[in-house]
């Protein structure tokens, strides 16, 4: 077999036994998948008629539904990516990495397994968030084909992204304790964002720190692409963003993976 073939077939392998571990515990992906529909729910029932006439879409709360919408399902992401750091850090922790580093397999197909895996759990949890959304009356009509297709993209790229966050913050980290701790700015930075009010409407000192981050234009195109609305650069930006983190994670997971044990 060629070298692609191998990594092909050991990455594969990889990926069916993370997707084994995640189906025999459910309860870290099912803890984590809470938080965001609770806070869907929360500023829905509780909040919505009041954020609804602050954003200007009057007293009634399916206007906020449609803006707070795009920014949990990006929050969603974020919260799934804290389970890729714990798992990484139980495998670099409990001896099963050593075990594989002596097995004829291809170095990388650990990390593609973790990622790979990973990145289906995201959007499997993207549609369980979605889904509560449309149940309690989110509405998607302005959008086209094209849009919906681009949305699914960029949901998609901005899950491998922050995973190969993840799986670097799993890798330093000594245990699965210090794995979640590490990766809690996954779950932190969207609540600092545009996630559930428009940036204009924050104190001008906070404005920077929710715009010059990753989730603020990734929202913002998100938000654009789900309802109809105008992008701006953000589109540009949050490609970018994704681009960025990706190359960084997996530059430092495999720089990390491939130290040699002490």
């Amino acid at each position: 077999m060629s070298s692609f073939s191998l990594a092909v077939r050991d990455s594969s392998t990889m990926l069916r036994r993370n997707l084994l571990h995640a189906r025999r515990y459910p309860s870290l992906t099912l803890n984590l998948l809470l938080t965001p529909v609770m806070l869907l729910l929360l500023f829905v029932y509780v909040f919505g008629d009041t954020m609804s006439a602050g954003i200007g879409g009057g007293a009634d709360r399916s206007a906020y539904i449609a803006y707070l919408v795009p920014g949990l399902l990006l929050m969603t992401i974020g919260s799934t990516t804290i389970g890729t750091a714990v798992s990484v850090s139980n495998d670099m922790t409990e001896g099963i990495i050593a075990r594989f580093r002596t097995m004829a397999i291809h170095r990388g197909s650990v990390l593609v397994g973790h990622v790979v895996g990973s990145v289906l759990q995201s959007i499997m949890s993207v549609v369980v968030v979605g889904a509560v959304a449309v149940a309690i009356g989110f509405r998607s009509t302005n959008a086209t084909a094209l849009e919906w297709l681009a949305a699914f993209g960029l949901l998609t790229l901005f899950a491998l992204a922050l995973t190969w966050i993840a799986v670097g913050m799993g890798m330093v980290s000594p245990n699965a304790e210090a794995a979640s701790n590490n990766a809690m700015p996954l779950i932190f930075l969207p609540l600092i964002s545009s996630t559930f009010v428009p940036v204009d409407a924050m104190p001008g000192w906070f404005q920077p720190i929710a715009e010059y981050q990753p989730f603020t234009p990734a929202i913002e195109t998100l938000r654009g692409l789900l309802l109809g609305t105008e992008i701006g650069h953000n589109g540009w930006l949050a490609i970018a963003w994704c681009l960025a983190l990706t190359v960084l994670g997996c530059l430092w997971s495999k720089s990390v993976f491939d130290r040699d044990p002490k």
